[in-house]
């Protein structure tokens, strides 16, 4: 398995994860896909996190101890905000999309 797409997809899952409660406070949608785009949003978020501690437990099992002191706050950090800022645009996304309800 190539470890450095688990980077890669982390990257790519965590600006979707951004980019849908975007999507949806931008564009006027149903109700049922704006709630779909929130869902996906958030398993898009869970994803990213997933494979980064996949990659650091890539990283403990090959020994690359100088590497994972040398990132490990840069991923805690990046991985707050990125948590921090989906929930941040889904609960308006949602609250949006509920308003436009009634």
């Amino acid at each position: 398995m190539d470890y450095g797409m688990l980077n890669v997809g982390s990257v790519v899952l965590g600006l979707a994860a951004l980019a849908l409660p975007v999507v949806v406070l931008i564009k006027r949608m149903p109700v049922k896909s704006g709630f779909a785009c929130l869902l996906i949003s958030m398993t898009c978020c869970m994803v990213s996190l997933l494979f980064q501690m996949a990659y650091n437990d890539h990283l403990v099992d090959i020994g690359d101890w100088g590497a994972l002191m040398d990132t490990s706050a840069a991923v805690v950090s990046i991985s707050r905000q990125l948590v921090l800022v989906t929930v941040i645009l889904n609960i308006a996304a949602f609250v949006k999309n509920g308003e436009s309800r009634g």
